[in-house]
């Protein structure tokens, strides 16, 4: 199939299908004319990087991997889980900060609720 109708299947667009190329996470066979010909299994391959890529890995980790997981399907594949684990570490890190960040908009949002009472209290007096 064509760089076209692979975008088409898969909803993703021509320019990362390139990219992907790029990267070496597509391998097309290249016609005489020189345009990009996929195998049927690219579409499962096309899935494959946009799930990774969704759960925020790069496209180098993914590439450290794809073709293991694309051959052996993912539970055989050792070399995700240093890569997931870091990603976990990286979540984690993430989920930390944000909580901070939460608190301390509610702390000033009780603050700023706090203030108007007051200002409101002494309008009454």
């Amino acid at each position: 199939m064509k760089i076209g109708e692979l975008a088409a299947r898969t909803g993703v667009s021509i320019r990362s299908l390139r990219y992907y190329e790029q990267q070496g996470l597509l391998m097309p066979v290249r016609n005489e004319n020189g345009y990009r010909e996929y195998s049927i299994l690219a579409e499962e391959q096309v899935r494959t990087i946009q799930l990774y890529l969704n759960l925020g890995l790069s496209t180098e980790q993914i590439a450290g991997f794809l073709h293991c997981v694309l051959k052996n399907k993912e539970a055989f594949c050792a070399e995700v889980f240093p890569i997931f684990r870091q990603k976990i570490a990286e979540i984690d890190a993430q989920i930390h900060q944000l909580n901070h960040i939460k608190m301390n908009l509610e702390e000033r949002m009780q603050s700023i609720l706090e203030e108007r009472e007051s200002e409101e209290a002494e309008e009454c007096k």
